[in-house]
């Protein structure tokens, strides 16, 4: 079963630029990821700096494997101070059949 979830921060205000910028490059290198089926990127219409990422991995490992990938920790040290929150939000999904 694929693994999805929907991870949410907000950019502080004056850091959006960085923040973008930040998410881009580490969106290109999880979507070449063997288990990664999306890492598709949003903004809230009406809150540019508020961002929304829909991520889908091919099922447990895949995600377990994106969780240890070298470059998500650098990635996530470099967001925190940028952001309104304490890290990223997660919210795990499961389809409705």
């Amino acid at each position: 079963m694929n693994k999805t979830l929907l991870a949410e921060f907000t950019a502080r205000e004056g850091a959006e630029d960085e923040v973008a910028h930040l998410i881009v490059e580490y969106a290109k290198k999880v979507r070449v990821e063997e288990g990664n089926l999306a890492f598709d990127v949003y903004t809230r219409s009406a809150n540019p700096r508020a961002y929304r990422i829909l991520e889908v991995y091919r099922d447990e490992d895949a995600f377990q494997a994106h969780l240890k990938a070298p470059y998500g920790g650098p990635f996530n040290a470099a967001l925190v101070p940028l952001i309104e929150e304490d890290g990223s939000v997660l919210t795990f999904l499961d389809p409705v059949t």
